[in-house]
């Protein structure tokens, strides 16, 4: 297909969205793609695979296949539950070598979740972390003497915080507030992050923080060390101070988002992906033939048609769906979302409950090839799929497994409209 036809349209640009149109374009698929990327700009950069199951209780998980096992046991309308773990593996692992390709380079344990420092000084339990952050997972389970680097002016961040946090157990941790070498006042992530791809800075940088190293094994900054290649910057930082240098994520929005976002700006287009960037779908049809999208408003208008269609346009916050005082709705097509009977059942009276609350699992039904249905329980169309958050039956969030179900998830209705294209 050629023009304003494609094979598939992908709306969404989220993590689902991302890996959708990556497995389609790898597929042979002529891919468009629409949606607005103000979802993964809030990411932390880490790809969780499953954290906690049950949510109610807490329970933390080291093995994040054996919590896949338990809660497709227990929930077995959960979206994992329809997924095998040869697959789950093929497309995080596809998914993580799309991105070193791109030069953010990903990494993680063999077969357990490794631990991660959060810039509140907790520690999340995730599969695989850029490895920019590896060597802070080494230092935190080695206990080893280490110095935490802030800066003046720089919000969102405090290594006061995370040795106040994790001193218990981490006797050798310590901190160390310095002045970035370029500029002052106020400091956002991303212009410190441009500033330290020039090495004259990293050197500068490196100069500030060696009074303070003392008998450091390890050095750790917040996530501002390079936008395109942090690889480098992080390498030359060793190479300046002799000692092992990991970066931890900052509050969101950090600059892990703009990373991932910009590896897939740059990647995506060559494997001839037509990307509608921060246009939206405005109009929707379908019919036995295919679809009908216009993106993007007024003047800016596109029509696209396509074969077949990718729903990865997230929850509420990537506006897939929509709450109005009555009931929760499908944002593209009116899809009926599985949803509590009532509004009054929609949260909990207690806001941190740890159970969560309702509404968070709300989302579409779909069958094996993920296909969403329609009232009567059928396929809403034969080649409409959806992935990631906007599937129902999960608490992305509470349970930790956000990004491991946006890719696989993706991975599986990719396979599902080979299914019907071949």
């Amino acid at each position: 297909m050629s023009g304003n036809t494609h094979d598939v349209m992908v709306i969404g640009a989220g993590f689902a969205g991302m890996a959708a149109a990556l497995f389609a374009a790898q597929a042979g698929l002529s891919v468009a793609q629409s949606g607005v990327t103000g979802g993964i700009d809030f990411s932390t950069g880490f790809i969780d695979l499953m954290g906690v199951h049950p949510v109610a209780e807490g329970v933390r998980w080291d093995d994040p296949w054996a919590a896949v096992e338990a809660v497709s046991r227990d929930c077995s309308k959960h979206p994992y539950a329809r997924m095998n773990r040869p697959d789950m593996e093929a497309a995080i692992d596809g998914f993580t070598d799309f991105l070193a390709s791109q030069g953010l380079e990903y990494t993680g344990h063999a077969d357990r979740n490794c631990r991660a420092l959060t810039p509140a000084g907790t520690v999340k339990r995730t599969w695989r972390v850029p490895r920019t952050a590896w060597k802070g997972v080494l230092a935190l389970e080695s206990a080893a003497p280490t110095v935490i680097v802030d800066f003046h002016g720089l919000k969102g961040f405090s290594g006061r915080q995370l040795v106040e946090m994790r001193k218990a157990t981490w006797p050798g941790l310590r901190t160390a507030r310095v002045t970035f070498p370029r500029g002052s006042g106020e400091l956002y992530p991303e212009h410190m992050a441009w500033a330290l791809a020039d090495p004259k800075y990293r050197a500068k940088l490196a100069e500030a923080v060696a009074p303070h190293l003392g008998d450091a094994e390890y050095l750790g900054f917040p996530a501002v060390l390079g936008l395109v290649d942090p690889g480098r910057v992080v390498a030359h930082l060793e190479e300046l101070t002799g000692r092992q240098v990991f970066e931890i994520p900052t509050i969101p929005p950090s600059i892990a988002g703009p990373r991932l976002r910009g590896a897939f700006d740059r990647g995506l287009p060559p494997l001839g992906v037509r990307t509608l960037s921060q246009a939206t779908v405005t109009e929707a049809g379908m019919d036995r033939d295919g679809f009908r999208f216009v993106v993007g408003r007024g003047g800016g208008k596109t029509e696209v048609r396509a074969g077949a269609a990718i729903l990865a346009t997230g929850r509420f916050f990537g506006k897939g769906l929509m709450a109005d005082r009555h009931a929760i709705r499908e944002a593209v097509f009116d899809l009926p979302v599985v949803q509590p009977e009532t509004r009054e059942q929609w949260h909990d009276r207690e806001f941190f409950n740890a159970r969560g609350h309702a509404a968070n699992a709300s989302g579409l039904e779909v069958d094996e090839l993920f296909r969403p249905l329609a009232r009567d329980g059928r396929p809403a169309h034969e080649r409409l799929f959806a992935a990631g958050a906007i599937l129902a039956h999960q608490d992305w969030m509470r349970m930790k497994c956000g990004a491991g179900l946006a890719i696989t998830s993706a991975w599986r209705a990719v396979q599902g409209l080979r299914q019907g294209v071949d």
